[in-house]
């Protein structure tokens, strides 16, 4: 068996060999990442540009390949190019910073490498741990970040996937972990409605002209059972399961037609 390993933080970011550490031993693991920070970036893919890979060491020392693109173009060509079989599982983390609620389908570059390693039928897993530090979750490298119990958490996921598959419907699951958690347990929750308020800074620049930068204050609570809630308010690790199908209710359709 293999496992594909990416992420979109960076081939070198501190995350990335977190998930490697954790799978250790159950696959065979091939890791293939976006050569810079690329958070945000959601299920964007490179059509006008070549796009170069590149064979590099980690800091473990072992190989990985290390892509110009996009996290969805890592899964390609990991998938595709990269790899003599398909793998049986595509990991795509351990994200620095949580990744939570609706707006973060679109939005995480995390989850889009998820997304699209499920759209060509391969089970996968998206993972994201909490951090209090807002400065270090766009860095591009290494960071100082306790990953212990985040691998354990992705190890157990893992080995049940590897295992069992993907329950029918369920093409990918969304884990997040809390940085300081409060138990061992893995809750299953529903995507919040989102993560952050928007806020807009409006600035000039040296020669009057305005420019913005788009932010978002963090929202506390939102509903229970959310992922939002779980893991913010009760500090366990939240998993909440992912179908690609976004099809709402076509009776409602036939009504308002």
């Amino acid at each position: 068996m293999a496992i594909l390993i990416t992420n979109d933080d960076g081939v070198n970011s501190s995350g990335i060999l977190a998930a490697k550490k954790s799978v250790e031993g159950l696959a065979e693991i091939k890791v293939v990442a976006p050569a810079t920070q690329q958070s945000g970036i959601g299920h964007a893919l490179t059509l006008f540009e070549p796009i170069r890979v590149t064979s590099v060491n980690l800091s473990d020392g072992d190989n990985a390949f290390s892509v110009s693109g996009t996290p969805t173009d890592a899964v390609i060509l990991g998938i595709y190019q990269l790899t003599e079989e398909k793998p049986e599982l595509v990991i795509s983390g351990i994200n620095i910073g949580e990744n939570l609620g609706k707006s973060e389908l679109s939005t995480s570059g995390t989850i889009g490498a998820a997304m699209e390693a499920a759209v060509h039928g391969i089970p996968a897993l998206s993972v994201s741990l909490q951090v209090t530090r807002g400065d270090i979750k766009f860095h591009d490298g290494q960071v100082d970040v306790d990953f212990t119990h985040a691998q354990k958490m992705v190890r157990r996921v893992t080995k049940q996937i590897l295992k069992k598959g993907l329950p029918v419907g369920v093409d990918f699951l969304n884990l997040n972990i809390p940085s300081h958690p409060e138990n061992n347990k893995i809750k299953i929750t529903k995507l919040g409605e989102r993560m952050y308020r928007v806020h807009i800074t409006e600035r000039q620049d040296p020669r009057g002209r305005p420019y913005f930068w788009i932010d978002g204050d963090p929202v506390e609570t939102d509903e229970e059972g959310t992922d939002v809630y779980s893991l913010k308010m009760e500090k366990t690790t939240t998993i909440t399961p992912v179908s690609l199908d976004c099809t709402a209710s076509m009776d409602l359709m036939e009504n308002w037609i």
